[in-house]
């Protein structure tokens, strides 16, 4: 995971373009802007309503965290980055897209692995970080966005319209998913895979820890790959199924769970029948990590049942 000091816009790599529905005026001056009301300091932002965050962005630096409901360190993330923003009185947003319900969103930003946060000043897109981050690395990282928005004239502020909502304390995680979490936060995958690992071991029923067992493995599969190298190799070699599979990492990670799915079944029904089966195992797996409840999951089963029969 990176995690570079906010200084440049990613020039080329976010094009924000067709999500604006109309210009914006320019920021001006260095003065302090009026307070702009909001329902609250973290929002929901989606492919259509993300005209207003950047609108939003010209008075107040806005956090974007790109997540999904099947992201584990999303989750753990995402409480700390809401803590921060509110402990800062209104000079920082936070919107929160979910990469799954809004694909314009997810391309734009390019999402290859998420969580992904990036901050919007005065409309344009600045790098933060990628990964679940420690709360102190996150402290750091906005007091130099605030630096970087200071610079560049985006010094107003926000009141929310309504009552923050209450803090409850999180339950304390059990040993060994706390172990698994610390190994996440460090980038330490295989030490998070033996967590995980040893509290199935411990109680084969846990949910939590199967869940993220899988997403850890995905998270350990695509840790330092290219992408635009991956693609290549499996656009030049269309049965080759490690290369498959390493581009259907990928998209599954950047919330293109439906491409994925498309690839490997494509994949499956390309292939003589007696090398399919480690395709089926890779499908199986992806469909746990995203949930059996999911539409897409529903889709691609029943399309990979009338592939088997």
């Amino acid at each position: 995971m990176s995690t570079p000091a906010p200084g440049s816009v990613l020039r080329g790599a976010v094009d924000l373009s067709a999500l604006r529905n109309r210009p914006a005026p320019s920021p001006s001056g260095s003065e302090p802007a009026p307070q702009a009301p909001v329902p609250d300091l973290v929002i929901d932002a989606t492919d259509d309503s993300f005209q207003a965050v950047l609108d939003l962005s010209r008075t107040v630096p806005v956090v974007i965290d790109l997540w999904a409901e099947w992201c584990g360190p999303c989750k753990q993330l995402s409480p700390v980055l809401e803590k921060v923003v509110r402990e800062l009185d209104g000079r920082i947003v936070l919107a929160k897209v979910d990469v799954d319900a809004n694909p314009q969103l997810a391309q734009a930003f390019r999402a290859q692995s998420i969580p992904l946060v990036v901050a919007l000043l005065a409309g344009q897109p600045v790098p933060m970080f990628t990964g679940a981050v420690p709360e102190q690395q996150v402290r750091d990282v906005f007091a130099q966005l605030l630096q970087l928005a200071a610079q560049n004239g985006v010094v107003g502020t926000v009141a929310a319209s309504g009552p923050p909502p209450e803090v409850t304390d999180d339950p304390a995680l059990p040993p060994l998913h706390a172990e698994a979490f610390d190994a996440i936060e460090a980038g330490d995958y295989a030490r998070a895979v033996t967590a995980y690992e040893a509290a199935l071991a411990e109680n084969p029923r846990d949910a939590d820890a199967r869940a993220g067992l899988g997403q850890v493995r995905l998270l350990q599969r695509i840790q330092g790959v290219d992408l635009q190298e991956a693609r290549a190799a499996a656009a030049a070699s269309p049965l080759d199924v490690t290369a498959q599979f390493t581009v259907a990492d990928l998209d599954v990670a950047g919330g293109h769970v439906e491409d994925a799915f498309s690839r490997l079944l494509d994949l499956f029904a390309a292939l003589p029948a007696g090398d399919r089966a480690p395709v089926r195992e890779r499908l199986l797996e992806l469909f746990g990590l995203v949930g059996d409840a999911d539409p897409r999951v529903t889709a691609a089963r029943g399309r990979l049942s009338s592939l088997l029969f």
